[in-house]
C-alpha cells in the first residue's frame, strides 16, 4: 500500500459538514475532508476548516490539530484559554469541552485516536 501524503494542502477539496450543532454566538459552518482513516476505525486524520462564531465544543476522542490557517481561541469549561493561529499546535484529550471562539476561518490538519 503506498503512503499516503497530499502534496499541498490547499489544493484539497473540502466537503460541506454543515452548520454547527451547538452554536453560542455566529453561524459557524464547518467543512473538511477526511484524508485517511485506518480500515478499524482506531484513528482519521484530515482537514478541517469553521467560519467564524461562537460554538459549544466536546472532543469525543483524543484529537491533535495543528492549525493552518485563521484565528480563534478555546476556552475550556475550567476557565483555561487556548490562542490559536498558523503554526499553534494542540492535543486536545477525549472528553474536553469548552468553547470555541473562531474570529477568522480557521483551519487545521487534525489527527483523531
Amino acid at each position: 500500500m503506498p503512503t499516503p501524503h497530499w502534496p499541498n494542502a490547499a489544493s484539497v477539496e473540502l466537503e460541506d459538514w454543515g452548520a454547527s450543532a451547538s452554536p453560542i454566538a455566529g453561524s459557524p459552518r464547518a467543512s473538511g475532508k477526511v484524508l485517511f482513516q485506518n480500515p478499524d476505525g482506531s484513528s482519521e486524520c484530515g482537514l478541517w476548516s469553521c467560519t467564524s462564531g461562537t460554538r459549544h465544543i466536546i472532543f469525543a476522542v483524543d484529537e491533535f490539530c495543528h492549525f493552518l490557517s485563521g484565528r480563534g481561541s478555546y476556552i475550556h469549561d475550567n476557565g483555561e484559554k487556548i490562542s490559536v493561529e498558523a503554526g499553534t499546535m494542540v492535543f486536545f484529550p477525549a472528553g474536553w469541552a469548552g468553547t470555541s471562539i473562531i474570529t477568522e476561518t480557521l483551519t487545521k490538519v487534525f489527527m483523531c485516536r
